[in-house]
């Protein structure tokens, strides 16, 4: 099936570079955010454990789009003051910035589940073991438990994240020009839904595909030493 883009060929191809780079940004957001609450909701901490409970019960009760509505918008009065206080004529954010900050948001709330049961899988001995060999807590966290917890969450967190591309089309509703919203101008001008919305449904399955082959190579090499050592 071939279709005609009528000129839309580079637009199309700008937005998914676009929705590629929000993706990203949104997943280096969200994975700093999914690991502190995961580390928060371990915490033998109760203040701590309320905190990382509380920010993924918020966060995934709510709608992607609401939140990506509410970033946006929300923080239209509060760059109004920073740039009074500033001295400064104008300041917002951009649509590109608050897409980022919500997806990751969102994210980070799926992913800090996703930790945590990867940190829950790694029997107790391991941590007691690196207690006897006189290893602080930190050195234990980054030498035993982050890479286990890694391996056990990367097929979770690649799940999240093909989830995490497709959201990417929500922030077209704040003019962000990523697939969706090409694909809408092109549709407005060329009067042709039906090719250009087919055109960015392959699209996005051609990204999961790529991200479907990268999770597998990470997967596999995540996981060579616990191959060798259970074979």
């Amino acid at each position: 099936m071939i279709f005609e883009l009528h000129g839309f060929g580079p637009a199309l191809a700008a937005g998914t570079l676009m929705t590629i780079k929000l993706a990203l940004c949104a997943l280096a957001v969200g994975l700093v955010l999914g690991l502190l609450g995961a580390l928060a909701k371990t915490s033998p901490y109760k203040p701590l454990q309320w905190l990382g409970g509380s920010y993924s019960t918020i966060v995934r009760g709510v709608p992607e789009l609401l939140w990506v509505l509410l970033i946006y918008f929300g923080t239209v009065g509060l760059m109004r003051s920073l740039a009074d206080l500033l001295g400064v004529e104008s300041l917002e954010l951009s649509a590109f910035a608050a897409g980022t900050i919500a997806l990751g948001l969102c994210f980070g709330a799926y992913a800090t589940e996703v930790f945590r049961g990867a940190i829950l899988a790694i029997p107790k001995g391991h941590r007691e073991a690196g207690q006897a060999l006189g290893m602080s807590k930190a050195r234990i966290l980054w030498k035993l438990i982050l890479p286990q917890m890694w391996r056990i969450a990367l097929p979770g967190l690649g799940n999240l994240f093909m989830i995490l591309m497709k959201d990417t089309a929500l922030v077209s509703v704040i003019g962000l020009e990523e697939i969706m919203r090409r694909s809408q101008i092109a549709v407005t001008s060329s009067k042709e839904p039906f090719t250009f919305y087919m055109v960015a449904a392959f699209i996005y399955l051609g990204l999961t595909v790529l991200a479907m082959i990268g999770l597998h190579f990470l997967e596999k090499r995540a996981s060579r030493g616990f191959v060798r050592s259970a074979s």
